[in-house]
């Protein structure tokens, strides 16, 4: 065979098809990671379900549309896809620069809610409102802000080569960049959030190979801080009653003790198998208030069973093994910590979530990840996905 068309023009070689080109060995696509990929996709999809369950028989909050939050769910879902798909293209590296830049931009959100911007739901002052009922929720992208600013902050003398761990000088300056947010969030108040974001902020310094006498000094000086919080008054009444209801829940069951029996009874009843999806009685009855967002496991629970909620904690575990794995393998001291802040602050989230719907924890108003309602968490949580396979994606192909 001649190296030449039947035009007479001369043919370099056998053209590969689009699908060749994706599935060779040095495809970009061959360095993500599609196991965590699926596993997040399925669980998001898992979470589509339950909160159009929850939400389909509720006029008041559909509009008389049955598939409303469905709709919407599946939106944000697209949405933090695209996020996801922009951040992997940008890589870690293009990301490392614009990270003060991000960092400003989550600040300036912030300080908006305490503004005027900002409205109260639920008994937090936290969210921005925009036109056609669209609102973020700039405490979100604060978890992300923290693990990408102690990243580069931590990482910048060791993936130098000047250090083998972070000096003194890093440490301090990297929990200032995780304290302001978090002293910002505190004032809204958003009790939840800040409890998420001081355990990832200890996750990251672990991670980091910060001397553990700065681990051991947080975890004193958090627990003075807040004992201090409580004596002072800073937080609101319902949040104490909060507390006061997880510390004793029969001390006022039909008022702020009310959510969590209600979920309880909810997932009790499930058994282990459910009752069927859309056949839960209390989520039919509308017994559990807020079931769309932070209790949406207990949907899971009746209407899916032990087995069910088995299967949630499974997919989550898939993606939280396979992003310890991205850190430890990753070739810088950056990339590790971004993974290693990622797990801590999903794994935190999800027990805490889990647990307040079961009793064992108290109840602190932050969605459950990737299965909760919300734009502003399903955007975090898949741009933290994004970040995830970045850092993969700097390992050279077999590795």
């Amino acid at each position: 065979m001649t190296p030449y068309d039947s035009y007479g023009s001369f043919r370099f070689g056998p053209r590969k098809s689009s699908l060749s080109r994706a599935l060779a060995k040095d495809s970009p696509l061959r360095r993500l990671d599609w196991i965590m990929i699926l596993a997040a996709l399925a669980l998001s999809l898992v979470g589509s379900l339950l909160v159009w369950s929850a939400t389909r028989g509720r006029d008041s909050l559909t509009h008389g549309d049955p598939q409303y939050f469905l709709y919407r769910h599946l939106t944000n879902l697209l949405i933090g896809i695209g996020l996801c798909a922009a951040v992997i293209l940008l890589g870690t590296r293009r990301l490392r620069t614009a990270v003060p830049f991000v960092y400003l931009a989550v600040i300036l959100m912030l300080f908006a809610v305490l503004s005027p911007l900002g409205s109260t739901i639920n008994g937090a002052h936290s969210w921005i409102q925009f036109g056609g009922g669209f609102s973020i929720q700039p405490a979100e992208f604060a978890k992300l802000a923290i693990v990408l600013g102690m990243a580069v902050v931590l990482s910048s003398r060791v993936d130098a080569g000047e250090r083998e761990f972070p000096p003194t000088r890093s440490v301090l300056q990297a929990l200032a960049v995780a304290g302001f947010p978090m002293a910002v969030v505190m004032l809204m108040p958003d009790l939840g959030s800040v409890m998420v974001m001081v355990v990832t902020m200890l996750g990251v310094l672990m991670a980091s190979g910060a001397a553990n006498r700065w681990v051991v000094g947080l975890l004193a000086g958090g627990t003075a801080g807040a004992l201090a919080i409580w004596k002072l008054g800073v937080l609101s009444q319902y949040q104490i009653d909060r507390f006061a209801a997880f510390a004793n829940p029969a001390l006022d069951p039909a008022g702020v003790g009310y959510n969590t029996a209600q979920a309880r009874i909810a997932i009790g009843s499930g058994g282990l198998t459910g009752m069927g999806l859309f056949h839960g009685t209390q989520t039919i009855g509308q017994f559990v208030p807020e079931q769309q967002t932070d209790f949406v496991f207990s949907v899971a629970g009746e209407e899916l069973g032990f087995a069910g909620g088995l299967l949630m904690l499974g997919l989550l575990g898939v993606i939280l093994w396979r992003a310890c794995r991205i850190a430890r393998r990753a070739t810088d001291l950056y990339g590790t910590i971004l993974a290693a802040g990622a797990v801590t602050w999903f794994a935190f989230q999800a027990f805490e979530n889990i647990g307040m719907n079961l009793g064992i924890m108290p109840v602190a108003g932050i969605p459950l990840p990737f299965v909760s309602y919300g734009g502003s968490s399903m955007f975090a949580v898949w741009i933290a996905i994004g970040l995830l396979q970045s850092v993969r994606s700097q390992r050279p192909i077999g590795v």
